[in-house]
């Protein structure tokens, strides 16, 4: 692996080095090896006290952009969110796409998303940026055209060195798979979770599977949205489409639009604000994020992002 993010291999060697690892099956061992040669070779960030709301992508199900509005609505209730993305790769509309679409500038030096972050509780880390060895793998990557470890790597890899993060997974087997190795890095909160419909994301169309890391345990267990008020909908409700259509559907949500999209956003909020040590619970960290919707605070944040990256 470290040798392959130096460049010291061909094309070839790596697509079989990364077949034979999909082949035998990953090991938390291997994820957490894989995160710390992805973290030597990164283009690093001080924001203390950071926490990341990222997804590994790849459900196929084309969704309106989640963790991005939540993010926005997390740093308008106080959290700290250094936010990792990168453009869409397999999906219509990518966390990068979507900001961009809204005005944030993206190519900022580090000290701008540090005054970012502390001036509006939210600063977007555009993983081409931090991860240049990533484009020794990139053609291999394209050539297999299926997950790797890297769709593991880069979500695990925030260029903050986040120890708090809310991350979704496409498929079920990564979770365990990915809260073991979150353990092995020691970090301190996290919540791995796979949507029983596929959405990586806390979805509110049925149950989702969380692994919760904290304090060196993790606990594993099953969310109902309705434990907490949200009613089940159907995917449909939750379909995004190209940058404008996802734009569109974040600012009608900041504007205090109440549909489906709204209650999925204040769901995985409640959850990312606990996480963060703002609220307590879920339940209040859902009134928090209701409250920064309606007020406007959360729209406010949005304007304070754009206005400051592009300074």
């Amino acid at each position: 692996m470290r040798s392959i993010l130096l460049g010291k291999k061909s094309e070839k060697e790596i697509i079989t080095f990364l077949e034979d690892i999909n082949n035998s099956g990953l090991t938390a061992e291997q994820v957490k090896i894989g995160v710390d040669i992805m973290r030597e070779n990164m283009a690093g960030i001080k924001i203390p006290d950071a926490m990341d709301i990222v997804g590994t992508g790849g459900t196929g199900l084309k969704t309106l952009s989640i963790s991005t509005a939540v993010s926005i609505v997390s740093a308008s209730a106080g959290a700290r969110v250094a936010k990792h993305g990168n453009r869409a790769a397999s999906s219509l509309t990518g966390t990068a796409d979507t900001l961009s679409h809204l005005g944030v500038n993206l190519n900022v030096k580090p000290e701008k998303i540090i005054e970012c972050v502390e001036k509006c509780g939210v600063g977007f880390l555009f993983a081409p940026n931090h991860h240049p060895a990533m484009r020794f793998v990139a053609s291999a990557r394209k050539i297999m055209g299926k997950r790797t470890i890297f769709n593991l790597l880069g979500p695990m890899s925030n260029p903050a060195r986040t120890k708090k993060m809310l991350v979704g997974v496409c498929d079920d087997d990564w979770r365990k798979l990915m809260s073991e190795a979150f353990n092995r890095l020691n970090a301190q909160h996290v919540w791995v979770v796979h949507g029983h419909d596929g959405l990586d994301e806390i979805t509110t169309t049925g149950l989702t599977n969380v692994s919760e890391v904290k304090d060196g345990e993790i606990r594993n267990f099953t969310l109902d949205p309705r434990e907490f008020g949200i009613k089940i909908v159907d995917l449909d409700k939750l379909k995004g489409g190209n940058p404008n259509k996802n734009a569109n559907a974040l600012m009608n949500l900041l504007d205090g639009i109440k549909d489906p999209y709204r209650d999925i956003v204040r769901l995985n909020a409640g959850v990312s604000l606990m996480i963060s040590g703002i609220s307590d619970n879920i339940e209040t960290g859902i009134k928090i994020a209701t409250d920064c919707i309606d007020s406007g605070a959360a729209k406010d944040t949005l304007q304070k992002l754009v206005t400051i990256s592009n300074e």
